[in-house]
């Protein structure tokens, strides 16, 4: 029924690729065409709960991280007005993570705006209403951030763990061992 990859030239493993993707689309599939509770029966409504998921991003989203914050070690010059490599990287970490959070401010208060009809729910931000309806990451976020398999829930966990990192690597200098998955490119 069905021909091994070697046929092709692939190794066997490209099965396994095959398999999840197949698997992705049903489950995406499954979700798209669920049925949404109104909020009449008792529940929340579609509405009711991305705001409340928004509203608790919102308030557990760190502030940017700012060269002011640094610590007098972190971006130090040598004797040629060189700064070391190690503080270069952090600097191109802090602006990647930097683009995120506003990226996730921004959308995350337009969102709300549409919620309540202030704005139109432009198709980005449609997309992210259903990401956060079915605990995935936005694809407005996806776009500007790490990769990640993780849900909703626990991305935003982690994002916030990967910046404590980060800040803390700024404000109080060179940490004594790196945690090489906090980087948006280990």
């Amino acid at each position: 029924m069905a021909d091994p990859p070697e046929i092709f030239g692939m190794h066997e493993n490209s099965n396994i690729s095959l398999q999840r993707a197949e698997s992705d689309a049903v489950t995406n599939t499954a979700l798209s065409i669920q049925p949404r509770d109104s909020g009449k029966s008792g529940g929340k409504s579609p509405d009711e709960f991305v705001r409340e998921v928004v509203e608790k991003i919102q308030e557990q989203l760190p502030l940017v991280l700012t060269m002011q914050e640094a610590h007098a070690s972190t971006f130090m010059k040598d004797k040629n007005g060189l700064m070391e490599s190690l503080a270069t990287f952090l600097g191109q970490e802090m602006s990647r993570f930097n683009k995120l959070l506003r990226t996730m401010d921004r959308s995350l208060s337009d969102t709300i705006k549409a919620i309540k009809g202030i704005i139109v729910m432009s198709p980005e931000l449609d997309a992210m209403y259903q990401a956060i309806l079915n605990n995935q990451i936005p694809p407005n976020w996806m776009k500007v951030g790490y990769p990640s398999l993780k849900p909703l829930g626990s991305w935003v966990s982690d994002l916030l763990k990967r910046v404590t990192f980060i800040r803390d690597w700024l404000t109080q200098g060179k940490p004594i061992a790196y945690w090489l998955a906090s980087f948006f490119f280990p």
